[in-house]
């Protein structure tokens, strides 16, 4: 098996692409040790010493490094973590811990249904290829909330991401929206 890693724009994490499904659908996010008990593999990865953070997404792992350590000495131990759970074939998710997705519900306005579909469509995939998620988290007033994840969160370049791209895109197709601010 060989995993592939890239940098992100945010130089706190690395994204992990094992060339096989991870979640094989909705991404999963463990922004601490305490909330990765629903995944052996990302209790697994925050075993190792430096790791703060771990995303999940349908093909790749993003891993945020603490700072404690150098990617250089960090990389080789959760490569080597990632390798035994795979060859291993150990699950990735517990049944409890699916994740779901976006979809709209029966209460959702036009509106929101509009942001969710443009969101899911043009901004996630891109976001993706990055190591993060944004997902949606709420509109009231002109203002969409949308929550940033994996290398996104904390992301030196999150603000300009928010404010000149997506806020631009829902404006332009959607004028109800006036801003969008991001939430944790």
């Amino acid at each position: 098996m060989f995993i592939q890693t890239e940098e992100t724009p945010n130089p706190a994490t690395l994204k992990f692409i094992p060339g096989r499904p991870v979640t094989g659908g909705a991404p999963v996010d463990f922004p601490t040790v305490e909330s990765s008990v629903g995944s052996p593999l990302a209790r697994a990865l925050f075993a190792v010493d430096g790791v703060s953070g771990v995303f999940l997404g349908s093909d790749f792992i993003t891993i945020t490094n603490n700072g404690a350590k150098d990617w250089a000495v960090l990389k080789p131990a959760l490569l080597g973590t990632m390798m035994e759970h795979f060859v291993h074939n150990r699950p990735i998710l517990e049944p409890a811990a699916a994740a779901t997705t976006g979809a709209g519900t029966e209460e959702d306005s036009e509106i929101v249904l509009q942001i969710k579909e443009l969101l899911d469509q043009r901004v996630r995939p891109v976001v993706a290829n990055d190591g993060g998620d944004i997902t949606f988290h709420g509109f009231s007033n002109g203002v969409v909330y949308l929550h940033m994840k994996g290398s996104c969160a904390g992301c030196p370049s999150s603000t300009a991401t928010l404010k000149s791209g997506i806020e631009n895109l829902l404006r332009h197709f959607i004028p109800e929206v006036t801003e969008v601010r991001a939430v944790r």
